[in-house]
Order: structure tokens, then C-alpha cells, then sequence
């Protein structure tokens, strides 16, 4: 990455020249076509600036905290998180935050990319790259609003394109496979260098086990709805000579910078450190702390993971400024030492309410009270706050990778395509789980300087057998493991929640919060709705895609992909 720092400045000032030119095809559609811009940037300074957008906007990855952390029920506490997500309030400017930015940024660039390096042999590596990670990034879109712009998106620039068809979504993902499938096959070792690549490094034998991966993730998308196309696509997938992700060497990390996080206006536009680790700390972070879900928290301790206080800690925050980050003292051993009580906050529960009602005496506490009479935020070691578990240091800095894909999920992929029947080789569904869950502990390990001993793994694994479970309950035991292991990509995580069901989770409503349970057949939200401004901005296509879901924008409508379990004619809650 060293090599690539001044790199990353002057591709990120490239690329948002073309960003800030060639807005959107829904937004400022007159500044498509400004001569005095620049209209040609090279596209590997576009691949470079759309992989850093993914985990670096901070403008865009605030929905994760607001939303969808929520929905995953790993996340609960904080306001952000606790107001919107938490307790089922809409907010469309919330709600549009991966619309409106990867629209115009990340998915524009690599769309010019793609088009100016059509055809060309001197470009074919990039071309590919530009190709799969644009696949990628529509994912999201898709996966979170349902049908969307796509075959017409992001030409506005290009082809005078300004009111783009709103693309069904099976459309969308048929031309994954088929885009997936070209990419792979095209990128060639023999030719143009991928520079400035800030996940492989421009390694193009991992480019084509990522296309490969992402095939199978995408199809097991929609194995419910498509189960033929479902086990054709991922079956391909598996059988290509390219290959697909085998080791943790083969993880789709984004690098980012070991940068102090800057919580000024550039904050926005500084792409170079991970806005969500950023998030994570907070812009007050003596009480705006990232706190960990019930379910979440729940789930991992009672079954005695390893994970849990590698993930989750409690501190003690009084002391915690901007200037001083570090000044946290973690209680967590001693609680444990001493049987207290944790009481992580319940889905639609904010952190100070209602207040825990178990505390503990703190004898860390007392004695810093020994030793500064003077200091107020010492004078009473009896703790309640300081029990509600939080997001551990080291998932705080600014230099975490972006986790786009891992070799852990395709392990877990290819359990339940076992368990499916699909012809994806010898291996058993018990092992692929094995391995699944051996390398979502070490990838915190690896890249988190987690510590979990290897012997705490094998204990693990052998004290949770799936051998004798049902089918069904092997699904659950798959699933919920790639729940604990998309932790850190929840994007991935929520789709894979709604897609395969599990872990069954319980609406804020059953524990007292949310104004109601939604109806419908659906406790949480099922999508997000799409921005109030495109039913001006582009009134056609909106209402098209409107039209196919019964007229309304409700985020309790299932995206096409969860349509087998619909139940029809439910009470919508309108985003408006």
C-alpha cells in the first residue's frame, strides 16, 4: 500500500472531477455536459477512487449505522442507530445515502471506466476489474432498494442518458452472471497492469476468483426465487479453471491509511481511512459510543464464542476526548472476574434508556478515586452504564480494511449449496462449516489483532456439532455463523438475513419499542425506500418500478429475491 499513497491522492482528485461533472442521471443532469472538465481520466484512478468510497464516505456509510446495523440486530444503542433502524422511524434522507452517492461517485466512474475501455487490448485488465467491481457496488443498490437503474445508469455523460429505466431486478442480476462470467474469462495476466488497486494489488489471478466468488454469493441470492438459475449459475461458478476464493490470501479487503480521524467538512471528501471505523468512534465519544446489540452480544456469549470479548468490551468512558482517544479504561475482566452482570441494550433500546438496572462495584474505579479525590468523573465505582458492552478498541481504527468478500463466506456458501444437493464436489456440508467458522475467527485474528487461541476454536467447532441436526437446522447453524462473521460487512449481512431467514429475529416491538410491529408477514423492514426526488427527477422510471410494486414506496415490500415468502396485500408503511 506504501507505494500507492500519493497514487491515491491524485486518483481520488481525478475521479471526483468526473464525479462532480457528471453528476447522477436523476440529479443536476445539466452538468453532464460542462466543456470546461475534464472528460478523460485514466480508469484505473476511477477503479481506485470507487474501491476507497466503499468504506471511505463518510456522507454514505452513515446508513449502516442508522439502518442496517439495526436490522442485523448487531448494533443497537447509540442514537443513530437506535432512532432510525432501532425503532422503525423513516427518514428518507437517511434512507437515501447509498442512492445518492454511489450513483453519482463510485458507480459513474466505473462506468466511464468501463465504456472509454471497451475494445481496447491495451486496456482489457482494467476493463474487467472496472466490470466487477461496478457489479459489486450495484449489488448494494439492489439488494437494499430492489428494481433499479442499471443497463441505462450513469450515462448521462455518455449517451445523453438522463431518465434511466429502472431495471427489474431479476434483469440486474441475469446480467451479473453474464458480466461475471466475461470478466473472469477476459482478465489475462499477459496484458495491461491494474494499478493503483487498493484490494489485490492489481493480482489478476485474484480479480478472477473474486468474479467467481461474487457468482456464487449472487446465486445463492436466488435460490429461493430461481432455484434452477440459482444451482446452474453457482455450479459454473465453481467448475471454472479460474478458480474461486480457497485461502484467507484470497480476501477482497480494501486498504485504507492509518490517518487521525478528521471530523471537519473534508472529513467527507477523504476517502484515504475507513469512515466506518470513524463512525464507530464517534463524534462524541465519551457518549456516542458504538454499542452492541442484545441479539448479537446474547448469541455469542451464551454460547461461550471466543468472539464475544474479542468483539465486545465494556468501558469506561469519562475520560475519552477527541484529542486523547485511547484514555479508556476496559472493565470487561474484572466483570468477568467477578460474575457482574453485562447488559447489552434490546432491539429499539437506547443505552441510557431505560438505565440498566444491574450495576456492579468497581474496584478499578475505586481505586482511581483513591488516587484523584479531585476527579469528579471518579466519584462513584458503582457502575450501570459502564455494563452495557460496546465495540472493542481495535475495531476503531482508521487504517481496518473494507471487507468486500471473504474466503470464510464462500465457505459457508458452499455448506448450504451441499446441503442443496448442488454438485459442488466431495467435501461435506459439516466440513465446509468447519471451515467457515475456523476462518471467520481468524480473519479477526489476521486483520483486527484480535486474540483467540487456536484451541479455543477446536473447542468451539467440537462443542457445536451439526452433524445430527435436521437440515433445516443446519441451514440455521450455516447462516448464523455468516451473521456473526458479516459483522464487519453488513450490507452483505442483511441481505443474507432476509434471503435465507436466519437468525430469526424479533421486531423492537416484541421487547416494547417501535411505534408498531410491522404487518405484512414482516417484523423488520425488508428494503429500503428509494428517494422522494426521483419521482421528479426521473417520474417515469420511478413510477414504473412503483407500478411493479403495487404503487407504493414501502420499505415492508420484498425486493424480488425474497418474493416466494410475500404475503399478499399487506399493510404498507409508506416512505413518505
Amino acid at each position: 500500500m506504501k507505494r500507492y499513497k500519493s497514487y491515491i491522492k491524485t486518483a481520488m482528485c481525478m475521479a471526483l472531477a468526473l464525479a462532480f461533472t457528471a453528476c447522477s442521471d436523476e440529479y443536476m443532469n445539466d452538468m453532464n455536459t460542462d466543456p470546461s472538465k475534464a472528460e478523460n481520466i485514466d480508469p484505473n484512478s476511477q477503479l481506485t477512487f470507487a474501491e476507497l468510497q466503499t468504506y471511505g464516505d463518510l456522507g454514505m456509510i452513515e446508513i449502516y449505522r442508522s439502518y442496517i446495523g439495526a436490522f442485523t440486530q448487531q448494533l443497537m444503542g447509540c442514537w443513530n442507530t437506535t432512532n432510525y433502524g432501532g425503532q422503525h422511524k423513516i427518514d428518507n434522507n437517511e434512507m437515501n445515502r447509498f442512492w445518492t452517492n454511489l450513483y453519482t461517485t463510485g458507480i459513474k466512474n466505473l462506468v466511464d471506466a468501463e465504456v472509454k475501455t471497451e475494445g481496447d487490448e491495451n486496456k482489457v485488465n482494467i476493463h474487467a476489474a472496472a466490470v466487477i467491481y461496478k457489479v459489486y457496488l450495484m449489488s448494494i443498490i439492489t439488494d437494499t432498494y430492489g428494481d433499479a437503474p442499471y443497463s441505462e445508469a450513469a450515462r448521462g455523460f455518455i449517451s445523453g442518458i438522463t431518465s434511466p429505466r429502472y431495471d427489474t431486478q431479476e434483469e440486474i442480476y441475469n446480467s451479473f452472471f453474464t458480466e461475471l462470467t466475461e470478466a473472469a474469462a477476459a482478465l489475462d495476466d499477459k496484458k495491461d497492469e491494474i494499478t493503483g488497486d487498493v484490494i489485490f494489488n492489481g493480482d489478476i489471478r485474484k480479480w478472477k476468483k473474486l468474479a467467481n466468488s461474487l457468482r456464487m454469493r449472487y446465486a445463492m441470492r436466488i435460490s429461493d426465487v430461481s432455484p434452477q438459475k440459482a444451482q446452474e449459475e453457482f455450479e459454473k461458478a465453481f467448475t471454472d479453471p479460474a478458480g474461486y476464493m480457497t485461502s484467507a490470501d484470497d480476501n477482497a479487503l480494501i486498504e485504507y491509511m492509518e490517518l487521525t480521524f478528521n471530523f471537519g467538512q473534508e472529513a467527507y471528501t477523504d476517502y484515504r481511512r475507513n469512515a466506518l471505523s470513524q463512525l464507530y468512534f464517534g463524534n462524541d465519544p465519551a457518549n456516542n459510543q458504538t454499542y452492541i446489540c442484545s441479539t448479537f452480544f446474547n448469541t455469542l456469549k451464551d454460547n461461550n464464542d471466543p468472539r464475544t470479548f474479542a468483539l465486545t468490551r465494556c468501558y469506561f468512558d469519562k475520560g475519552l476526548t477527541q484529542s486523547n482517544p485511547n484514555n479508556r479504561i476496559d472493565l470487561t475482566d474484572e466483570m468477568l472476574e467477578l460474575g457482574a452482570q453485562f447488559n447489552p441494550s434490546k432491539p429499539g433500546e437506547f443505552w441510557y434508556e431505560p438505565w440498566p438496572d444491574n450495576g456492579y462495584w468497581s474496584e478499578i474505579i475505586a481505586d482511581l478515586k483513591e488516587r484523584y479525590p479531585d476527579n469528579t468523573n471518579y466519584s462513584n465505582p458503582w457502575l450501570q452504564d459502564a455494563t452495557r458492552p460496546k465495540l472493542a478498541q481495535n475495531f476503531l481504527k482508521s487504517d481496518n480494511p473494507g471487507v468486500v468478500m471473504t474466503y470464510a463466506e464462500v465457505e459457508f456458501l458452499l455448506a448450504e449449496a451441499k446441503l442443496k444437493g448442488w454438485n459442488v464436489g466431495a467435501t461435506s456440508v459439516e466440513q465446509h462449516y468447519e471451515n467457515g467458522v475456523k476462518a471467520s475467527m481468524a480473519f479477526l485474528v489476521d486483520n483486527y489483532d484480535c486474540e483467540i487461541d487456536d484451541q479455543d476454536i477446536n473447542d468451539y467447532i467440537a462443542n457445536h456439532p451439526i452433524s445430527a441436526l435436521s437440515d433445516e437446522g443446519k441451514k440455521e447453524a450455516i447462516n448464523t455463523q455468516a451473521w456473526i462473521l458479516h459483522f464487519h460487512n453488513l450490507s452483505e449481512c442483511w441481505a443474507n438475513i432476509r434471503r435465507s431467514g436466519y437468525p430469526k429475529l424479533k421486531s423492537p416491538a416484541e421487547y416494547g419499542y417501535a411505534a408498531d410491529k410491522l404487518t405484512g408477514g414482516y417484523d423488520i423492514p425488508v428494503r429500503l425506500c428509494y428517494p422522494i426526488l426521483e419521482s421528479s427527477y426521473n417520474k417515469e422510471g420511478y413510477q414504473e418500478a412503483l407500478d411493479r410494486m403495487g404503487g407504493t414506496n414501502s420499505w415492508n415490500i420484498p425486493v424480488w429475491w425474497l418474493s416466494l415468502i410475500h404475503i399478499s396485500e399487506p399493510t404498507r408503511l409508506r416512505c413518505i
